[in-house]
């Protein structure tokens, strides 16, 4: 197939161009390298331009026979999102927006979006199915809740056939070294670890140690990359299989690390001690978030092979020091 990958220069994006390639299809890559890197676009056939671009993106679906896309642009990052609000709205919901009237325009009838679980918000119920209410806390879930509606809606009054896909935390990178987290600033916590351990002049910052958790700190569900873009290729498998209009599925690994434990494999990993300093909680942090990921189990044959957390670390690891950039 011809597919098109909004985002495929990203971290996420760049891994599920790879699977893609790997199973035979041809892939264009649409980003505005914003906060990508062209290099991770070698899977795909580099297009430079913004999602708010319709009419560029109306073009590059035609000229090219896009039969399906995968849709991971946009901004990803909770703290950034209250302090920008307006910039979460133009790139997530406009975003949208964008790219469903390209999709009609050209008369392209699948799309699998880059949802999260954020959408869910702090819920009592842990793990986390995809029947949860959907309450999101920050501006970020709620702009990836807002564009799960448009997509509904879309898929409800047009011929389009939508996933949604809601991961939890995306980590890990390449076993084949080729891709891994680059984010400018970096706030996600395993590469800020990875950090910690190799800059003496950084310290890590630990948000709450008063959880209802067992040692105090947050528990998470990381969730590998490579896992998450073999989900992606077999999402849109089944939605050519079945035809089904709407639907959304949990990514995850189905249990949890708490922010200690990740900081205790990172040191056994690279025989090196992490320097953090414990904060306060962050407004919003829920204790605990784990992904029930039984529906993706069942629907779409998905089962995430690399997600243990001893893997995860491994790899990020590995792809850290192969930058050189910590030591």
């Amino acid at each position: 197939m011809n597919i098109l990958v909004t985002g495929g220069a990203g971290y996420i994006g760049s891994m599920t161009c790879k699977e893609l390639v790997k199973k035979g299809h041809q892939v264009w890559v649409y980003d505005n390298l914003s906060n990508s890197k062209p290099e991770f676009a070698k899977w795909g056939r580099l297009v430079v331009g913004d999602i708010n671009d319709v009419p560029l993106l109306t073009d590059t679906l035609r000229k090219n026979a896009i039969e399906a896309v995968f849709h991971f642009a946009g901004s990803i990052e909770v703290g950034e999102s209250k302090l920008k609000p307006l910039k979460y709205y133009r790139n997530n919901v406009g975003g949208a927006l964008s790219l469903i009237e390209a999709l009609q325009a050209a008369g392209v009838g699948h799309v699998v979006f880059s949802s999260t679980c954020a959408i869910y918000g702090n819920s009592p119920k842990i793990p986390l199915s995809e029947d949860n209410p959907q309450s999101p806390v920050s501006v970020y879930g709620e702009t990836k809740l807002i564009g799960e509606k448009m997509f509904h809606q879309a898929a409800a009054t047009s011929d389009l056939c939508a996933v949604m896909l809601r991961y939890f935390n995306a980590s890990g990178a390449d076993p084949d070294g080729e891709s891994g987290e680059r984010h400018d600033p970096e706030t996600h916590l395993i590469p800020l670890v990875i950090q910690s351990v190799y800059d003496q002049n950084f310290e890590l910052k630990i948000f709450g140690q008063d959880y209802p958790t067992g040692d105090g700190t947050c528990i998470r569900d990381y969730t590998h990359v490579t896992d998450l873009a073999v989900a992606h290729v077999k999402a849109l498998e089944w939605s050519m299989r079945t035809k089904t209009r709407f639907d959304a599925f949990n990514l995850g690994s189905g249990k949890g690390s708490s922010v200690r434990e990740v900081i205790q494999n990172v040191e056994r990993f690279t025989g090196k001690k992490a320097k953090y300093a414990v904060h306060g909680r962050r407004e919003g942090d829920p204790a605990v978030l784990v992904a029930d990921i039984t529906k993706a189990r069942r629907e779409l044959d998905w089962h995430p092979r690399h997600s243990s957390i001893d893997e995860v670390v491994r790899t990020a690891c590995n792809w850290h020091s192969s930058l050189g950039g910590y030591k």
